[in-house]
């Protein structure tokens, strides 16, 4: 079983992204998900969740801070002057692990795929808050860190998203943004 093998938990109530060889966990990360809460729906800006995969992988060897648009590498590498120039992106940086989703109707297929939807994990800057939900969908971590997991997490690495559907106040953190 899939539980077995490496894989990745991510706890979206608690805005926690845990590694694990079996029942072992290898590391466990602060991540910021989706804004909107959790759901499915394209075009919702919500995370996802259930059971995934690690579909593709970019950006192994590139430097950290390198900025990503439409899943390639720009050239650029992300500082102050480059986000002044640019203000209200939102910065994909350092590596990308794009997610597939493995249930059928749920995450995966008509209106509610999430590879189809663009849900990865990825890097974001240190400026962006971590442990509260600021993201467009997607699961945000530190550069340092994205690095430390994406150099463990092969293609085909199952990723389980749970997450329930209270929804938090999130207009009180002055933080988080609307999309």
């Amino acid at each position: 079983m899939w539980w077995h093998a490496r894989h990745i938990l991510i706890d979206i109530d608690r805005q926690t992204l845990g590694l694990y060889q079996g029942a072992r966990r290898l590391g466990e990360y602060r991540v910021s998900t989706g804004l909107k809460g959790v759901g499915e729906l394209n075009g919702s800006g919500c995370t996802p969740r259930g059971l995934h995969r690690v579909r593709i992988r970019i950006g192994e060897g590139c430097p950290l801070g390198t900025v990503f648009r439409g899943r390639r590498a720009t050239g650029e590498v992300y500082d102050s002057v480059l986000a002044a120039a640019h203000p209200g992106r939102d910065w994909i940086l350092t590596r990308i692990l794009w997610l597939t989703g493995c249930e059928s109707g749920r995450n995966r297929g008509g209106a509610v795929d999430t590879l189809r939807r663009f849900i990865y994990i990825h890097g974001c800057p240190d400026t962006e808050p971590m442990g509260i939900p600021c993201s467009h969908g997607c699961i945000r971590m530190r550069g340092p860190e994205l690095i430390e997991l994406f150099d463990g997490t092969p293609v085909g690495t199952h990723v389980l998203l749970l997450g329930s559907d209270a929804s938090p106040d999130r207009t009180s953190d002055p933080r988080a943004r609307s999309d």
